[in-house]
């Protein structure tokens, strides 16, 4: 299949780089795969003055490291920021919106640029979004391949559409690893960091706070994008590794007995995975795919916003035998075993065919699906 990809930005984010895993996996498959996608803006006056005074440019003016680099796989950037057009993409069997605004500039392509996807990795609803142009996407004459099954049941049960794609996502053991282990030395928790409300960064360093008042030699590690922000600071003595290179991560991962989740909203969450691969049992809030991978006793689920909560689990988990945190940490390895990325590409490729297939049968014309 010749297969494109429409990006609205390139980044560090987790939904590119799920991106370019599927692109490089389905060129290796001998797949002709190329993405097309927006490049960033240029700062306004007003944004280049509050970077001066610290404050963090929006993602889609912030240039830097993105998933894209090196990928070897046809990248091809758009002249300026503005919707991409049929004009840019090159003619195709299936082209993947990957994106609420994406969807909307593929909706317009002629058929010739390839049966039309949509490539959904989170409900996009959340402060700052267009609620109303995001829900109208999940109702557009394209295929759904998705995430994670709360995302399929959203589709079918709120947007009405019974044929949705579920390609859960994975993780690579060969990149994130670790061998059998005991409790640290020092008791240690690890969270990503972030400003952006949904991942409740703020709820975990509360959990962490609260713990360390019954464990003081509590120990925090954490990394992010982004230089910690003076309105969200890190506990004094926390270590922070800004932009770690990827084969890295793992060694931030397993330096951890506990790693923090406190999404209030996520696709999938794929630290879930990589913390578990590491042999690190995570505790989390039911976002994303929190659920299903800690049920598996790899991982305790607090509810959402639960600062004391998830404390209380930090004690449990810290606080644990040797013995018992081993079996949590085999557990959580055990887990992940099965999301591999061979088999989340097989699904993936077989999702693209049903695709062009539905196509073919006038499955996704505009008349037939409006709602």
């Amino acid at each position: 299949m010749k297969v494109t990809f429409v990006l609205a930005q390139a980044d560090l984010s987790g939904g590119v780089r799920v991106v370019s895993i599927y692109a490089d996996r389905l060129k290796r498959r001998g797949h002709d795969v190329s993405i097309v996608v927006r490049p960033h803006r240029q700062p306004t006056l007003r944004e280049t003055f509050k970077r001066l005074a610290g404050r963090a440019l929006p993602s889609a003016a912030r240039a830097g490291p993105t998933h894209l680099d090196d990928l070897d796989v046809e990248v091809n950037y758009v002249d300026s920021f503005r919707p991409i057009t049929g004009a840019d993409v090159p003619d195709a069997d299936v082209v993947v919106a990957t994106w609420w605004e994406t969807a909307e500039w593929v909706e317009n392509f002629p058929e010739s640029k390839g049966a039309k996807a949509y490539f959904i990795q989170h409900y996009e609803v959340h402060a700052g979004q267009p609620i109303a142009r995001v829900e109208r996407t999940w109702r557009l004459p394209m295929h759904k391949i998705t995430i994670s099954q709360w995302l399929v049941n959203l589709a079918r049960d709120k947007f009405n559409d019974p044929v949705v794609s579920l390609v859960p996502n994975a993780v690579d053991l060969e990149q994130f690893h670790a061998g059998p282990r005991g409790k640290q030395t020092v008791p240690t928790v690890g969270v990503m960091y972030s400003v952006v409300p949904f991942k409740g960064c703020e709820v975990s360093l509360k959990a962490v706070d609260l713990a360390s008042r019954v464990i003081p030699k509590l120990r925090l590690v954490s990394f992010g994008y982004r230089d910690p922000s003076p309105e969200l600071p890190l506990p004094p003595g926390a270590r922070f590794v800004k932009q770690p290179p990827q084969d890295e991560l793992k060694d931030i991962y397993s330096q951890c007995d506990a790693w923090l989740f406190s999404s209030r909203s996520e696709g999938f969450g794929l630290p879930l995975l990589e913390a578990m691969a590491c042999r690190t049992p995570v505790i989390a809030t039911p976002a994303g795919a929190a659920q299903e991978v800690c049920a598996g006793g790899g991982g305790i689920l607090v509810p959402r916003d639960d600062a004391a909560h998830m404390a209380r689990a930090i004690e449990k988990i810290v606080g644990m035998p040797d013995a018992d945190w081993r079996q949590m940490s085999d557990r959580a390895y055990a887990t992940v075993s099965g999301y591999n990325w061979d088999e989340a590409t097989d699904r993936f490729e077989a999702a693209l065919r049903l695709t062009v297939e539905r196509n073919r049968k006038g499955e996704l014309a505009p008349a037939a699906t409006a709602i």
